[in-house]
């Protein structure tokens, strides 16, 4: 756990801007529910059972903490290099994995299903993060960060460029959606998904890019910078219901790691400060109040006065 804090407000959260303050729970603070790991990613949050999971991509496991008890566990080892993760809109796991240069779901019954691992006949380079839409389509982002050492999967040459996906699995169609973006990561949907946001993370400075979302879902349009994070490393994120950008942040600044929250105009309205990088956030707990941060080594925690956009 983290070192008590001596008093409330916590003053590891910073209003940027006068919008922010009714996001702050005053009355809450940062928490370090666990540490130990190498590398902590894709967190996603389970109400009905009450627990999250999150990747520890070098070690090559999927973790599990419950939020009744606190106890942490192994969910899945090996994880085959699990990064990104979401549900779909049965509920159910669904998986970016390095390892097997593939999206997976994870059935009811614990069996694992390939739902897409190559695109024209050649294989995927290493699927980083994905969402779910309400039409039940997948998008994915497909750098080939997993497969560029055998630290977070197994070395190898690209087959293919670094394409965003949209994956129908009632027809198993796949689609580019834009293969023009310097190292796509970390993609969220706003609140009535009439936007795609992306990490652009191999821009410099890198980016996060908005593009309207059109034909009855099945086409992005008029991309744009949203936000230029400057020397900030904007990794995996997600929106609250009032479609403010949470934004896992951080390395190479100590001031800079934890988490910056943006308006849906890309305004900087508040920060998070955190020991560690940030690399990626999901929103959980009963009132989807509580926001969950894969933090390098360690998972944090902190109640908010915001709520997570249902179905993110």
């Amino acid at each position: 756990m983290l070192p008590p804090i001596q008093s409330y407000p916590d003053p590891a959260i910073k209003v940027l801007h006068p919008s922010f303050a009714k996001y702050h729970q005053r009355l809450a603070a940062v928490e370090r529910l666990a540490t130990g790991f190498r590398w902590c990613e894709g967190p996603v949050w389970f109400g009905d059972g009450r627990y999250l999971l999150w990747s520890d991509i070098p070690n090559e496991r999927i973790m599990k903490w419950e939020e009744e008890t606190g106890t942490v566990s192994i969910f899945r080892k090996p994880s085959n290099f699990a990064n990104g993760n979401t549900r779909d809109r049965q509920g159910r796991l669904v998986s970016c994995e390095h390892g097997g240069r593939r999206i997976t779901r994870t059935e009811y019954d614990g069996a694992i299903t390939v739902l897409m691992d190559r695109f024209d006949g050649k294989r995927l380079n290493s699927p980083n993060d994905v969402v779910v839409k309400s039409d039940g389509s997948i998008w994915f982002s497909d750098p080939p960060f997993g497969i560029m050492s055998d630290y977070e999967g197994h070395r190898a040459e690209p087959e293919l460029p670094s394409n965003l996906y949209r994956l129908d699995p009632a027809t198993g169609k796949a689609t580019v959606m834009d293969g023009e973006i310097a190292g796509p990561n970390g993609l969220a949907f706003s609140p009535d998904e009439k936007q795609l946001y992306v990490v652009e993370s191999r821009a410099s400075p890198r980016k996060i890019l908005s593009y309207d979302v059109v034909e009855d879902g099945t086409r992005i349009a008029n991309r744009r910078v949203l936000i230029d994070a400057g020397p900030g490393t904007p990794d995996g994120f997600r929106c609250d219901e009032d479609g403010n950008l949470w934004c896992g942040w951080g390395m190479g600044d100590p001031d800079l790691d934890g988490v910056m929250v943006f308006s849906p105009e890309g305004e900087p309205i508040g920060r998070i400060a955190l020991p560690e990088r940030c690399s990626n956030l999901c929103f959980g707990g009963i009132k989807r109040n509580r926001l969950f941060m894969a933090s390098s080594q360690s998972l944090y925690s902190l109640y908010t006065n915001a709520r997570g956009a249902v179905g993110w």
